[in-house]
């Protein structure tokens, strides 16, 4: 039986287009046992997975899933399983966010730059809209990008509907595979038309009245960009899950909260309620900035819950 190998570029379920070596893209579904390979989530494959795969009757049947590098989860809305991959084999995670039209909330940037480090994703924002802020809100924008600047993950503040910045954008991604993600409505599938006008990505104006957005993404799927590398469309997601990570694990994945934990009185000190905790002393001296240290409390608290 001959085997070929491919590029998952898209997922709609039950059938996948996969790329192979040979730039043709196959339609392909999945063995039965592939499902049941001890997999604990919806989808045993995702976009950005490297497989083998047979033909039969002119469809594809994948094989085998090569081994990841890492990947990017949401909690699964069926909860009979863990998660839910989002995408796979991907060299940076870039969330756009929104001060306005809508809000992000910080505990959502803050939930998703945990999950990306977990996994192993260098996180990059993107802060979009800036032709719909006034002067309030350029100067929250100023806030939140010396707070995340600070940390030490880079952004960028551009406007989709004016062109505003997207060189920048396009250096970001150029030779890189990148998951996109954010809250519907901030404006992913106008940004990624203006990175790449050949794809004609579906938009949406976000409710006025509940200034929300309106989902145009309903499955993952990459995306080839002629000045090199790939995007990954995500469908807008509200929060994303934290699996498998142990409760005291959770303070590594907030850098400036690890970086700090060194000097607590206790090794297993999950700083909330400890006493001689550093990272405690650290907030109030403002060496951590309150926001980050109340999402990480949020999430420990609650970490399978979906933040807005």
């Amino acid at each position: 039986m001959e085997y070929k190998s491919g590029l998952v570029i898209k997922s709609t379920g039950s059938r996948y287009s996969v790329l192979n070596d040979d730039n043709e893209i196959i339609i392909c579904h999945i063995r039965g046992k592939l499902r049941l390979n001890d997999i604990r989530s919806t989808n045993p494959v995702s976009v950005g997975d490297k497989v083998k795969y047979t033909l039969d009757n002119e469809e594809g049947v994948i094989c085998e899933i090569e081994d990841r590098k890492n990947y990017i989860i949401r909690r699964a809305t069926n909860l009979s399983k863990e998660s839910h991959i989002l995408a796979a084999n991907v060299d940076q995670a870039i969330l756009i966010v929104t001060i306005n039209y809508p809000m992000t909330s910080k505990i959502f940037v803050d939930r998703f730059i945990a999950a990306s480090e977990a996994y192993g994703i260098p996180v990059k924002i993107i802060f979009n809209k800036l032709d719909r802020y006034d002067q309030k809100h350029l100067q929250i924008l100023d806030e939140w990008r010396e707070l995340y600047e600070g940390i030490g993950y880079p952004t960028i503040a551009v406007s989709a509907k004016q062109n505003e910045h997207f060189d920048e954008v396009k250096e970001l991604l150029k030779n890189k595979i990148s998951v996109l993600s954010g809250h519907s409505g901030v404006g992913k599938s106008t940004l990624i038309n203006k990175v790449e006008p050949g794809l004609n990505l579906k938009t949406a104006e976000i409710s006025e009245a509940h200034q929300q957005g309106v989902h145009t993404t309903t499955f993952a799927e990459m995306h080839a960009l002629s000045f090199g590398g790939y995007i990954i469309d995500t469908p807008g997601v509200r929060g994303f899950g934290l699996i498998n990570i142990e409760r005291e694990e959770l303070s590594h994945y907030f850098k400036e909260i690890f970086e700090n934990s060194n000097n607590c009185r206790y090794n297993n000190c999950t700083h909330s309620n400890e006493p001689g905790c550093a990272v405690k002393i650290a907030v109030e001296e403002g060496v951590i900035a309150p926001s980050r240290y109340d999402s990480y409390i949020s999430i420990l608290q609650n970490r399978y819950e979906k933040y807005r």
